[in-house]
Formats: C-alpha cells, structure tokens, sequence
C-alpha cells in the first residue's frame, strides 16, 4: 500500500535524457499503478547519484584536512584536534557504509528491483523512498525485522 505524505522540499530533479522536470509534490500525486515508472526511477536514481557524489567529495575533503598535520605544542588543543579527527572518521565510515547502500540501490535500478521489498516483494512506496532512498525493505518488513532484532539480539 503507498501511502501519502506531503513532502518536506519541492526539489526538481531532470529527468535523465530529457527535459521534464519531476517533482518530489508530482511523485507523490502518481497514481498507485504508475509505481516505479521511467520518470520515478529517473528522479530516484538522479537523487541516488546526487547523495553519492556529495559522499565522495566530503571523503575527499577528509583526506585533504587530515593530511594537513597540525603540530600543536599544547597537550589540550592537540587532543582537541585529534578528537575532532576521530570523530570526522567515524562521520566517513558511517559515510563509506551508505555509499555502500547507495551504490547497491543503484545497481537495483538497473535491475529493476528498485522500489520492491526484498522480503515480501511489495512496493517500499514512494514516500518511504524519497526520506531513505536506499531503503530495501517496506516499513511494515523494516518494522518486522527491527522487532526480531530487539526480541533475539540478531
């Protein structure tokens, strides 16, 4: 079942190939029976590549910023520097693991799974996918499998 929700930005995103804009407010107005169409792929996968490059470019700011050694005579500000350095590492491993994500929601696209649940086969639904483009699974799946994880410690 998709549901509808009113979407938080009225972002455009070109359709790749041509030169109709969709809008996130125009997705979520499609009728149930265009689920996964040419024009919702396109603006999910425009959106997927849009989020990877922008982890791509902050992983090179990483590298630049921690390249750039600072030597600090005082014990507090060099802790300081390399707290700030930990934790920018831990931001881009949490990063590395979504691009991960989205490069698998990318290959989805072009499988033609993309939008279905892997459990159940079910639409994920559009406004679950325009707040976690790369979500693999409907949130009643999503919810399921969250319980088992809380009632077993998977």
């Amino acid at each position: 079942m998709v549901t509808k929700a009113a979407p938080k930005k009225n972002k455009s995103v070109k359709e790749a190939g041509t030169d109709t804009l969709i809008t996130e407010a125009a997705l979520l107005k499609m009728p149930e029976d265009e689920y996964m169409n040419k024009q919702q792929l396109a603006f999910f996968k425009a959106k997927l590549r849009q989020l990877e490059d922008d982890i791509l470019v902050n992983a090179g700011a990483t590298t630049v910023n921690l390249r750039e050694t600072q030597f600090v005579p005082d014990p507090a500000d060099r802790a300081t520097i390399e707290e700030e350095h930990a934790l920018e590492l831990r931001t881009r491993d949490r990063e590395r693991k979504l691009l991960k994500k989205v490069q698998q929601s990318l290959k989805r696209i072009e499988s033609g799974d993309y939008g279905w649940c892997e459990e159940t086969g079910e639409p994920i639904g559009v406004p679950r996918l325009l707040a976690r483009p790369t979500a693999t699974l409907s949130l009643e799946a999503q919810e399921r499998r969250e319980m088992r994880q809380k009632m077993f410690g998977d």
